[in-house]
């Protein structure tokens, strides 16, 4: 990578030796700094971070050069079908070099030689991985901090789960089907699904910028300060000590301890989940969130979730993790409140996201929600920076819609079809509970829940969920535009667009709410403990109401107020 961007803007050249002049243009672009130059998209500067990893590929030129193919033998060697070959205007690949050459003056060597085809290479599986495991360490260094300093800890567990979350970012890459990834596909993940995946190399490379024991925690001393010391001490200042033993040696100061990023891990929420969800999620979590809800602490319950997550101001990261149930478990069970799960979602028309032959049916399942939780018992809350997400067995995104406002609801009894959801209508109360309505037509007395084609539903027992993913759209949530290119739903259906759909239903093992909080202080967590301690003083206020007191006009006026005697009555036995 390095060798061949020390080579920019001329790419004939790599790969570079790497002089100081060749390692200051790898920082420049690692880090950023280009954009102040040279002012192209951000795109761009993806399209050169592969052209630096990836490598040329014989076999995808032999094959375009073949006449003749059936579409399936060009798909099997390309990875995602965005990567057949079309009507690509090459122009737009080289803007980067282009917009260099421009501010060189030098655009006339642009014709000569120094156009890069991306269409005929791949970036290998494993140095992919390898760069995803890298980037997941180097996600939360502090400017300061040292990449040794996190490797130092790492232990053969921690690499194992290091190397499950690096290859769960890889499997959307859609390497199952490939020896490598391809720039069409390298491209459409990065832009609209890990938007901040290279976001680690910043930190990792600002290290060239500044000397090993330069501290950007010290300040220096302005001018301005200086000048408005007493003389005496200007001079002291600016006076050289004679000798070693007439100065005063200060020593040097300790700098300050890095706050850890992640203060208290979770079931679910590591420290490699953490940097999972930085690749995607902004502002950036690290040192700013904390756990509100652990369904193995607080309970599987509504009651304790509405108490750990409720009156929190700040946003939310719900996490689910769980086991999907097949057609035939979920049909046999004698299980009734998974019974009861079953016979209020809609009977599945859609296949699940494991295959039958997966050794795990392990999936993970998440939400950020921007706005304050609150019971729902009409209208759902939330706005368009909901996102809904897969981290395991591959990554997902889906991003809000505008097309309709069913973004969360959360409702316990007496609604119909209690619980928390994700991307469908909320829940109205039932029939029962509402004074006046005709149970034979009313809406809420409707057999299953309206799940949207974008969704995730937990019923209130927090057992058991549902998500769904259903690639024509239309919802709340936006389907994954790459969802539909993995190898197991290859094998078992044809056409694209049914491949990106399917609906797992899950046994739910670990769920959890993290906060997170806007300066990484607390203050977001605190002022949930207050508002939570006023409720409990107003509920034990109202509960203490004392009706002897001695004035019988007063306590006879309070139980009239209440309907318990009238003018005529003086009330009736219980």
């Amino acid at each position: 990578m390095a060798t061949y961007l020390g080579a920019f803007p001329f790419p004939s050249q790599a790969p570079a030796i790497l002089t100081n002049d060749a390692l200051l243009k790898v920082v420049t672009i690692l880090t950023g700094r280009y954009e102040a130059v040279l002012r192209k998209g951000r795109e761009t500067w993806v399209r050169e971070i592969y052209r630096s990893l990836a490598v040329h590929d014989r076999t995808l030129r032999q094959k375009e050069s073949r006449g003749g193919e059936s579409p399936t033998e060009r798909a099997d060697g390309k990875g995602f079908a965005v990567d057949e070959a079309a009507d690509d205007d090459e122009d737009g690949d080289d803007e980067l070099v282009l917009s260099a050459f421009e501010t060189l003056d030098a655009i006339e060597a642009f014709g000569h030689g120094e156009r890069v085809d991306v269409h005929h290479s791949v970036i290998p599986s494993d140095n992919l991985l390898k760069l995803i495991e890298l980037l997941i360490l180097a996600s939360p260094m502090g400017a300061q901090e040292k990449l040794s300093a996190i490797t130092s800890e790492l232990t053969d567990a921690k690499v194992s789960e290091l190397r499950r979350t690096a290859g769960n970012i890889l499997a959307t890459f859609g390497v199952e089907q490939s020896h490598g990834v391809a720039f069409k596909t390298f491209h459409a993940v990065v832009i609209t699904s890990l938007p901040y995946l290279f976001d680690g190399l910043r930190p990792l490379f600002e290290h060239f910028l500044f000397d090993k024991d330069f501290d950007l925690s010290k300040r220096k001393m302005s001018a301005s300060l200086t000048s408005e010391l007493s003389p005496s001490v200007s001079t002291l200042l600016s006076t050289p000590l004679s000798t070693p033993s007439e100065s005063i040696i200060a020593e040097k100061p300790t700098p300050p301890e890095q706050e850890p990023a992640l203060l208290e891990p979770g079931e679910i929420l590591d420290l490699n989940t953490l940097s999972h969800l930085s690749f995607f999620l902004r502002p950036s979590p690290f040192r700013h969130v904390h756990p509100l809800y652990a369904g193995s602490r607080a309970g599987f319950s509504m009651g304790s979730f509405e108490k750990c997550v409720f009156k929190y101001p700040g946003p939310t990261i719900l996490l689910l993790r769980g086991e999907v149930m097949s057609a035939s478990e979920m049909a046999s069970t004698g299980n009734p409140r998974l019974r009861t799960f079953t016979d209020s979602i809609p009977p599945s028309r859609l296949s699940s996201s494991i295959p039958t032959s997966s050794q795990s049916s392990t999936v993970t399942y998440g939400a950020y929600i921007p706005s304050p939780w609150k019971s729902t018992p009409s209208a759902c809350f939330g706005d368009s920076s909901t996102v809904l997400f897969q981290l395991s067995p591959r990554h997902l995104l889906f991003p809000a819609s505008t097309l309709s406002p069913h973004y969360v609801y959360c409702n316990k009894n007496p609604t119909t079809f209690p619980g928390i959801g994700f991307g469908s209508p909320a829940p109205v109360r039932s029939a029962s509970h509402i004074h006046g309505v005709d149970r034979r037509h009313s809406y809420s007395e409707r057999r299953t829940l309206p799940l949207g084609p974008v969704s995730l539903h937990l019923e209130d027992g927090l057992e058991f969920a549902v998500f769904t993913h259903d690639a024509e759209g239309g919802g709340s949530f936006l389907p994954s535009p790459i969802a539909g290119f993995s190898a197991h739903h290859a094998a078992a259906q044809p056409s694209a667009r049914s491949l990106a759909s399917w609906q797992d239903r899950i046994e739910i093992t670990s769920l959890e709410v993290w906060g997170l909080s806007a300066a990484g202080d607390g203050t977001e967590a605190e002022e949930q403990r207050r508002a939570w301690k006023w409720e409990e003083r107003e509920a034990e206020r109202r509960r203490r109401i004392n009706l002897g007191t001695g004035d019988r006009d007063a306590d006879y006026e309070l139980l009239k107020m209440a309907g318990l005697v009238s003018g005529e009555y003086s009330g009736g036995s219980m």
